[in-house]
């Protein structure tokens, strides 16, 4: 039996329904119908971000960090074409968010009234899927649909346009648990695709198994680590897959691709099966078009469709969810010692030490972050959240985190400033986890307004500022590749420490290696918020490095670091010969 509710109503009870305790927003006209119903509603916890766009990385971070949908909401206009920066980085880094705008009344829509926008169309080839809802009696079936929408499949962002005077119009509401319609990954693999992934990997020489995020996202860890110790196989992970292997183990060999680890790069130009479970094999990862992985068959198991066959050709395709293939590949696969090849990976890392900090006592990012690497392992829950840049590259490679859902970062769409409202929605999902927000002073100064929401929802999240004066991987590019042309990238800032005390959260400025230790326990032992402004070596830049257009054989290391190292030579057809 249906009930007559407000259309502001029907969206907090169909929230409700969906789970929700958590919503990141900011109030506006055309949305303060619901808000209003909200009011009514304290089961619905809504944090005030000081920016809509900071609003929807809060919610991914939410999301990403605690395995649900994470939702944000705004007004109309300005408030919802702020929220598109946050939601296109949803969609391009798999993360499932419903979003609610409002929007003007319906009879002013089109025609150009006071905070229109066409919301929709703007929003629709960025997400997944849009709604603008023009009946207040379908809130429930909408709200429903946009949530299973969001989470199946290919977990990506969903938008919800609701006109204000649907919001304030009576109906009948009825919460409707029909499926959506629409492409849904097999439930049961490909017995055949199944059958040829295991011959491959058991009779591999040179195998890699290509961890990404969607072994986050099918939950499938547990699932990676049998498969990986039960075949033998190494398990590179790429920047969203950190943590989806862990990192301590003997069988993890850290991040590939443009900033990967020397010796992973040149593995996989030396490898013969590379099984990618969850990644898309985006640029950063294969280098130059064409150049990834010469001399391997490539098991691709992925979840949606587009994704196989687009950057890198499959030779076994498989599609469906990580967790669910994993399982159903274990019973046919053997242990096999491949004791050549794990003595040549061996040798690649001695020789290409690429985690060697480099000497001097100048305080460089690489000593701060493997001293916080350290205060880490001693945590039970630690989270880290980063910025885009130089910041993001040394953080992927001195933390070692060994738990899921615990490095969160922008990757598909790189967005400088993500860091601290991300912070926000970690802590917020993840309450007694120690959330460390590793930041670059450019991207900081993009939302450092959110540092008034971190006081007010009294969150004790924990700044590692790295304070180079630049937007220092752009600068990186410019001294590398254009000459040292340095042209606005130098970045002047505000005494970061007293702008924190402005905002009441404590801090310290720390500028010698002697005392990094110490003000790490002093940040880590406070009980709240704080701070740390780390004042970096200006021109350090982030090795190794592949040069873009460059294939992986031709990654850069830290010319500080001696290596005995002979270059690969490339044979007929461009194949690689394997020492």
């Amino acid at each position: 039996m249906s009930e007559q509710l407000l259309g502001a109503r029907a969206i907090c009870e169909s929230l409700l329904r969906e789970g929700v305790d958590t919503i990141f927003g900011i109030p506006g006209g055309a949305i303060l119908p619901f808000y209003d119903a909200l009011w009514h509603y304290p089961q619905l916890r809504h944090v005030l971000m000081r920016h809509e766009q900071a609003a929807s990385h809060a919610a991914a971070a939410y999301a990403r960090t605690t395995g649900r949908v994470g939702v944000c909401v705004s007004t109309s206009g300005p408030g919802a074409t702020n929220l598109l920066t946050g939601l296109a980085d949803a969609k391009m880094d798999s993360t499932p968010i419903v979003a609610i705008t409002g929007q003007v009344a319906r009879p002013f829509l089109g025609t150009e009234a006071f905070q229109e926008c066409d919301t929709t169309g703007m929003a629709g080839p960025l997400l997944k899927k849009v709604y603008l809802v023009m009946d207040p009696k379908d809130i429930g079936s909408i709200i429903h649909e946009a949530f299973q929408v969001a989470s199946e499949g290919r977990p990506g962002p969903v938008l919800i346009d609701v006109p204000k005077d649907v919001q304030a119009e009576l109906a009948d509401f009825s919460y409707s648990t029909a499926s959506a319609s629409g492409p849904k990954p097999p439930d049961n693999p490909s017995a055949t695709a199944i059958a040829k992934a295991a011959q491959l990997l058991n009779e591999a020489e040179r195998p890699l198994i290509l961890a990404g995020n969607g072994v986050h996202l099918s939950r499938a860890s547990a699932d990676l680590q049998a498969l990986a110790e039960t075949a033998n196989i190494p398990v590179i992970n790429t920047l969203h897959g950190t943590g989806s292997f862990p990192r301590h183990h003997p069988l993890a060999m850290g991040m590939l691709g443009m900033h990967g680890m020397y010796a992973n790069n040149i593995a996989t130009c030396e490898c013969d099966v590379i099984f990618a479970v969850g990644m898309r094999f985006d640029d950063r990862v294969i280098g130059r078009p064409g150049s990834f992985a010469p001399q391997a068959k490539v098991i691709h198991l992925e979840i949606e469709p587009a994704q196989v066959d687009k950057n890198v050709n499959a030779d076994v395709p498989i599609i469906g969810d990580a967790k669910l293939v994993l399982s159903a590949l274990l019973p046919s696969i053997f242990h096999n010692p491949r004791k050549a090849w794990f003595a040549r990976l061996e040798s690649l890392r001695e020789e290409h030490p690429s985690l060697e900090i480099p000497a001097g006592g100048v305080l460089t990012p690489q000593f701060i972050l493997s001293k916080l690497n350290a205060q880490l392992q001693r945590l039970a829950d630690p989270v880290v959240v980063t910025g885009v840049g130089q910041h993001q590259m040394w953080a992927a490679q001195f933390i070692t985190l060994n738990k899921a859902q615990s490095f969160v970062t922008s990757g598909g769409l790189g967005t400088m400033g993500f860091e601290v409202p991300a912070a926000i929605g970690a802590q917020v999902g993840r309450p007694n986890a120690t959330v460390w927000s590793v930041a670059g002073d450019g991207g900081f100064q993009m939302t450092l307004q959110e540092l008034a929401t971190i006081v007010q929802e009294h969150l004790p999240i924990k700044f590692l500022l790295m304070n180079n004066g630049y937007h220092g991987m752009v600068r990186q590019w410019q001294e590398l590749f254009y000459e040292h042309h340095y042209k606005a990238t130098a970045v002047s800032g505000p005494d970061f420490v007293k702008l924190a005390a402005a905002y009441g959260i404590s801090g310290a400025r720390l500028d010698n290696q002697a005392h990094v230790e110490t003000a790490l326990a002093a940040a880590a032992a406070h009980d709240g918020p704080y701070l740390l402004d780390c004042h970096i070596a200006p021109e350090e830049n982030v090795y190794p490095m592949v040069p873009p257009g460059a294939s992986l054989a031709e990654t850069v290391e830290d010319p500080r670091i001696v290596h005995t190292h002979q270059p690969l030579k490339a044979g007929p057809e461009g194949k690689v010969s394997y020492p």
